[in-house]
């Protein structure tokens, strides 16, 4: 029972692993886009912060990137599968 259960969600594979890289990057895209709002806001509230707010946003950003790529080279590999 559990055997069947186990090659019938093997099959949902590729369709996970598009579902999943779709997801990754759409929540990637309105992280970086909730950042950079921020941000703009943050540097119109106080211009003399400007350089500090610039680098948090883009070391933050990077660091979004980053877990996106991963997740989305893990969903490519369920895709291979």
């Amino acid at each position: 029972m559990l055997l069947n259960i186990l090659l019938e969600a093997a099959s949902w594979g590729p369709l996970a692993g598009g579902l999943g890289a779709g997801l990754v990057v759409l929540a990637a895209a309105l992280g970086i886009g909730k950042i950079g709002a921020s941000a703009a806001e943050g540097i119109a509230r106080q211009p003399e912060s400007a350089n500090n707010i610039r680098t948090t946003a883009i070391i933050i950003a990077v660091l979004i990137e980053g877990v996106a790529l991963f997740g989305a080279v893990i969903c490519f590999m369920a895709l291979s599968k």
